[in-house]
């Protein structure tokens, strides 16, 4: 894990970071899983579309585009043409998108930008918009929170932004940015100097086995 130089290593955080990772000897995430969603074609489904063909532009309403594993779904989306290769769809009315390594966000509204027929990245907007992630080493759960997560396709990372927030459970992290590697399951933050924001931890204490 990679900690800014400008903020002291924390235990903390380590800690955080250890336990959002894999367990030794857990099963790894399948290789080439977001290859083979690359490869696969893009489809959109929706229960209805309006054309202006004196601006090109294009409204669906309760849209669903997806991609092999990926998808991203709302109330409303719009878009300047029915294009793949280089456009950004604005999405509005809970947008939901499922992200690889079994990642979802959640938001009032997002921007999807497509590159080459792909999906290349998503910013997502909300109060606040949301981010899970179901552990590969376990039935517990990642979440995090802020009022912009932008979700990288081909880093596999989600930057959460303005009061962000990150909880595995037991251990909280909260700052003014937080970057998490969905494929990693590793998280890293920052804060801006003379900003008097600063990154804060919260580890609760154990609970004990029930008795039988």
């Amino acid at each position: 894990m990679a900690l800014s130089r400008r903020n002291p290593v924390s235990l903390g955080l380590l800690l955080l970071a250890s336990a959002l990772a894999p367990a030794v000897g857990a099963t790894p995430p399948q290789p080439g899983s977001l290859e083979l969603d690359r490869k696969q074609p893009i489809s959109l489904d929706a229960a209805s579309s309006e054309v202006d063909y004196k601006t090109n532009r294009v409204v669906f309403r309760n849209v669903v585009i997806s991609q092999g594993s990926m998808k991203v779904q709302a109330d409303h989306a719009q878009a300047t043409g029915l294009d793949f290769d280089n456009s950004h769809w604005t999405f509005e009315g809970n947008v939901r998108i499922n992200a690889e390594e079994r990642g979802n966000l959640r938001s009032d509204e997002a921007v999807v930008e497509f590159r080459n027929n792909r999906i290349a990245k998503a910013i997502i907007d909300g109060s606040p918009a949301e981010f899970e992630q179901k552990r590969a080493d376990s039935e517990q759960m990642a979440r995090g929170h802020a009022h912009e997560i932008v979700y990288d396709v081909q880093d596999g990372s989600v930057r959460l932004s303005t009061d962000a927030w990150l909880s595995d459970g037991q251990r909280e992290i909260s700052g003014p940015e937080l970057v998490y590697n969905i494929r990693e399951q590793r998280v890293q933050a920052s804060s801006q100097p003379g900003t008097g924001q600063q990154i804060h931890i919260t580890i609760a204490p154990a609970t004990e086995p029930k008795k039988p």
